[in-house]
């Protein structure tokens, strides 16, 4: 017995349907958004106060405060060190400084390095077809170790393209000669550091990277850190003022991020690319940097150290013009990219950082690892520190003596209330404690046990 067939009107209505959910689908694709890019651009030493975006009266930083329209500042962005190279490690690895191993200020003969077992967010990029570019200062290795194949250089750790120097650039920003191109020396070049890393990044993302690729791209600039010299059209600004050659030196570095910013619209890619500014550290007041009002500076992990200008944007992912007082730190750049990509973190190993997802919409984040910070410099100092919600306690380096601060309600750091509140401070003490157990247990210890508590060798001229 044949079966009716269905009627010419129930035939058409069906192929609506189903044409209407081709297009759905289709359409939904299309709003999904591609794989994005990422680029992080990171200054040097450069304070929290030490820009217009952030309050500076006088320092005109016009790409920042473009940037900031365009994505979201960050009130309370963290590096995890107070000195640069372990900063930079714990970005790469999404791990505190000590636990990764660069746990100090890597110059002179020192054996401490990024090490090759380290999982790093560019190696783990490539994995999955990005091609990856680091331009200007690395300094996760000590000198004798530079573009020495027997340690692990850059393009070890991820990247296809490298642009670099060992750390500041020699003898100062103007006509530096210490760049190294993929292995090749390159000599003095004309012009002024921050330009000339943002030309070699712009000339990576215009000439040599494959456009059918995704992109991760380091842009990390030595300005302002000493020796400084600055390009006399930005220091004329501010012409008279007895911290002119400073205050140009920032609108030095603000220029050459306006032109990866411009770089990246000239390609194409800016819609669908994340990229994030930052600073390694906090400033050098004798070279006048600022921390607007913050106590401490470089070195130290009080939150003139400790907290930086923090900037992001990802046009279509984050709402233009946002202000997010959520504490963040440089370990969620690892964790927040591998969550945009869905690679799963590593499970071998711990990961201190936590994605930024949720902070994009509006929602806080669950930390399992508090905020932590270890800054080795010298015996004694305001060098440990450890924040759960508002509070946060400082310690010295050896452990023994605490202060405790309410950080929302004094962000200055000017009331001590370990005396007042001996059992909130107990309570803290005791947190730091478990944490750098836990890290000492998983971190490189031989390369720290016999001189955490010395001074720094070399210190004196590249700090």
């Amino acid at each position: 017995m044949n079966k009716p067939k269905p009627s010419r009107g129930f035939r058409l209505a069906l192929y609506a349907l189903v044409v209407l959910a081709w297009a759905s689908l289709s359409f939904a694709d299309e709003k999904k958004p591609l794989r994005p890019n990422f680029v992080v651009f990171l200054a040097d030493d450069m304070g929290w106060g030490d820009s217009g975006t952030y309050g500076h009266p006088l320092i005109k930083t016009t790409n920042l405060d473009k940037l900031a329209s365009q994505g979201v500042k960050f009130t309370q962005c963290y590096s995890a060190a107070g000195v640069c190279s372990p900063s930079r490690s714990a970005i790469l690895t999404g791990r505190t400084p000590y636990r990764n191993g660069v746990w100090r200020h890597l110059s002179g003969n020192h054996e401490a390095h990024l090490r090759a077992s380290e999982i790093t967010y560019p190696k783990l990029l490539k994995g999955i077809g990005y091609e990856t570019c680091h331009v200007g200062k690395w300094h996760l290795n000590s000198l004798p170790q530079f573009n020495v194949p027997e340690f692990p250089q850059p393009k070890d750790h991820g990247y296809d393209y490298v642009f670099y120097t060992h750390n500041n650039a020699s003898p100062s920003h103007e006509k530096p000669d210490n760049f190294v191109r993929n292995g090749e020396p390159v000599g003095e070049t004309d012009g002024y550091s921050a330009q000339i890393v943002a030309e070699e990044a712009s000339h990576w993302l215009e000439e040599v990277r494959d456009p059918e690729k995704p992109f991760a791209l380091s842009v990390w600039i030595h300005e302002p850190h000493s020796p400084i010299a600055t390009d006399p059209k930005f220091q004329e600004l501010y012409d008279g003022h007895e911290n002119a050659k400073y205050m140009g030196n920032i609108t030095q570095l603000d220029h050459a991020l306006g032109q990866v910013m411009e770089a990246l619209e000239e390609t194409g890619t800016a819609e669908n690319t994340l990229l994030f500014f930052s600073s390694d550290n906090g400033p050098v007041a004798r070279f006048g940097g600022t921390t607007g009002g913050l106590r401490g500076g470089k070195r130290s992990s009080h939150e003139g150290g400790i907290r930086v200008p923090g900037v992001m944007r990802w046009p279509g992912q984050i709402e233009a013009g946002t202000i997010s007082d959520t504490p963040v730190i440089g370990t969620d750049i690892f964790t927040t990219i591998l969550d945009i990509v869905d690679i799963p973190l590593p499970e071998n190993r711990t990961i201190d950082g936590v994605s930024l997802l949720p902070v994009f919409d509006g929602k806080p984040v669950e930390r399992q690892v508090p905020l932590f910070w270890r800054t080795h410099v010298s015996q004694g100092g305001d060098r440990v520190a450890l924040r759960i919600g508002d509070w946060k306690i400082v310690g010295n380096d050896v452990l023994t003596e605490f202060q405790l601060y309410e950080i929302q309600k004094d962000w200055k750091e000017e009331n001590d209330l370990s005396e007042e509140m001996p059992e909130k401070t107990e309570e803290l003490k005791q947190k730091l404690f478990e944490v750098w157990k836990q890290i000492e247990e998983e971190g490189p210890k031989e390369w720290w046990l016999n001189e955490r508590q010395k001074p720094s060798r070399g210190a004196t001229l590249n700090y």
